[in-house]
């Protein structure tokens, strides 16, 4: 089988690592010339993305190029604690969170992808056109891995939906650390922290190098006009009545990413029958499950394209496993964004509510997210061999 991806980000990579390990003939097209540059701010992947991680076969390279984070921390811009939970998983899960550079998060797959067989060509976007030739050209599948921006939505679906903006915009870097402060979280890494702001939400952790990495979520309903001149200065403004979020944006070292946050209305078609979009390109994730709902697509499409029938049959298999899951979650991401962008009514009362009720609520709202489990349900650990043309993965 030949298959085609569009993207070589954390959807792309990941679901060339599936693919070729499952014997197809991968080529992963990507317009960055280098896929793992400085693009983006860190991440974190909950448990989910973790063992679909562990089904490809790079969970410890991951884990190694980031570091764990057990707990997570939401915090009043008063310094009040409002709950503190286990990180990205059930509370008695031995496997933590893991937070790391969405650079470094590429570079392990694409280097697992590259080893699997799969070839990476970048500085080569895929347009429209590009997509529609290699179908022409005798490509049996093609997988629309190019984001909340992507080529191939039109592709499926000419009516598809489009992206619009979410009301936030986001800046992210990196500061000195937390000695010196008063900060909840000075005492060390392994907590994941939030401040929940009168203008946006204020997102820190502290590092294992000392640093602390942090990320300011801006609520505006109109964008900033140049969002590269938003630096520590004016994101201290936007925050001055949250000391802590002030503090730490004060010891800055470096900015590395500015991003504005879009929503996407329900994408209807989410496959042909020879092209399927997975990640972002078909249900953006919010709430920080980007990364791993896009791991979990790929080992999911891997598993129905080793199934009967046709490529056709297949990618129908994985529309209606993902749906479901991909429709929970767009309902949770929505939860989180308006939680960032509350008036101050809104606010007043979460801040009364959250310290007695969070904890109590928390995993009975999440655990369906973190229970994901591929074991037995993913590519093979190694290649099997070639595939047949159009007739699935074998």
């Amino acid at each position: 089988m030949r298959v085609v991806i569009a993207g070589g980000g954390v959807a792309g990579a990941a679901s060339a690592i599936a693919l070729a390990r499952a014997g197809a003939e991968v080529t992963v097209y990507e317009a960055h010339e280098d896929p793992a540059g400085a693009v983006g701010s860190f991440l974190s992947l909950a448990v989910n993305g973790l063992r679909g991680l562990a089904a490809l076969g790079c969970l410890a390279q991951v884990q190694a190029a980031g570091f764990a984070v057990a707990r997570q921390r939401m915090w009043a811009g008063n310094g009040k604690m409002l709950g503190d939970v286990a990180r990205g998983r059930r509370p008695g899960d031995c496997l933590h969170s893991v937070t790391l550079m969405r650079a470094g998060l590429v570079t392990v797959l694409r280097d697992a992808a590259t080893r699997a067989g799969a070839s990476v060509v970048t500085g080569h976007p895929m347009a429209g056109a590009d997509l529609r030739a290699a179908r022409d050209d005798g490509a049996d599948l093609v997988v629309g891995a190019d984001g909340i921006w992507s080529s191939a939505r039109r592709i499926v679906d000419e009516a598809a939906p489009e992206p619009a903006y979410a009301g936030l915009y986001s800046v992210s870097g990196v500061s000195d650390g937390l000695d010196g402060t008063d900060a909840p979280g000075a005492a060390g890494p392994g907590t994941w922290n939030m401040i929940f702001g009168r203008q946006g939400a204020f997102i820190y952790l502290p590092a294992p190098d000392g640093t602390t990495w942090w990320s300011a979520q801006v609520s505006a309903k109109v964008p900033p006009e140049d969002l590269t001149a938003v630096g520590p200065g004016e994101l201290a403004a936007v925050f001055r009545r949250e000391r802590h979020a002030v503090a730490i944006l004060r010891g800055a070292r470096s900015v590395h990413a500015a991003t504005l946050h879009h929503v996407l209305p329900p994408v209807r078609r989410w496959h042909g029958r020879d092209i399927v979009l997975i990640g972002d390109a078909a249900h953006p994730a919010g709430a920080g499950q980007g990364a791993s709902m896009a791991i979990e697509d790929a080992v999911e499409l891997a598993r129905q394209l080793r199934g009967p029938g046709t490529v056709a049959d297949a990618l129908a298999r994985f529309g209606t496993a993902r749906r479901d899951r991909a429709g929970k979650m767009a309902k949770m991401a929505a939860s989180n964004r308006d939680a960032k962008t509350a008036g101050p009514v809104v606010a007043a009362l979460r801040n009364l509510i959250m310290p007695a009720m969070f904890g109590r609520f928390y995993e009975r709202a999440t655990g369906w997210l973190y229970d994901y489990d591929p074991e037995g349900h993913g590519p093979e650990r190694e290649p099997t061999g070639p595939v047949a043309s159009r007739s699935g993965l074998s």
